[in-house]
């Protein structure tokens, strides 16, 4: 029996990334490459995962991959849609749309904003758009 065809583009941008703990659950879903949403979402830390707003003003970037209905029912079932998490049609920054997770805003009140838009980014340092004045530089030379 040959697998089902694809029948949804899904995108995620959190434990179901390759390489991330919960991507076994994807179960062989073709990866349609990568993808960023159009800039018009927030990324929250929510300590062990993420969790995409459907507002905001930063592009949050993932991966876009080709599941079938059943296999999205199973992902609801885990991502405790509608509960926790609510399936959504985003904006992709090429244009094109496609299914994802996101959830409340009264649910991640309090948690970090991941400005970057990107899960696997959170840990880089951060980069200020200010640029650094004399007590900067003055820090610099005095602690290097």
């Amino acid at each position: 029996m040959e697998p089902a065809a694809p029948e949804v583009r899904l995108f995620v941008y959190g434990l179901l990334l390759q390489g991330e703990r919960e991507h076994p659950l994807l179960e062989g879903a073709p990866l349609l490459g990568p993808a960023s949403t159009s800039p018009e979402h927030t990324l929250v830390d929510l300590d062990f995962y993420p969790a995409m707003l459907a507002s905001g003003q930063v592009a949050v970037h993932g991966e876009i991959y080709g599941i079938t209905r059943h296999l999205r029912f199973k992902l609801d079932v885990h991502h405790q849609c509608p509960a926790l998490f609510r399936r959504v049609m985003v904006k992709l920054s090429d244009g094109t749309t496609a299914e994802t997770y996101v959830m409340d805003e009264d649910k991640v009140r309090g948690k970090r904003r991941l400005r970057a838009g990107s899960w696997r980014g959170r840990f880089e340092p951060r980069k200020s758009s200010v640029p650094p004045g004399p007590m900067t530089e003055y820090a610099r030379k005095r602690f290097s």
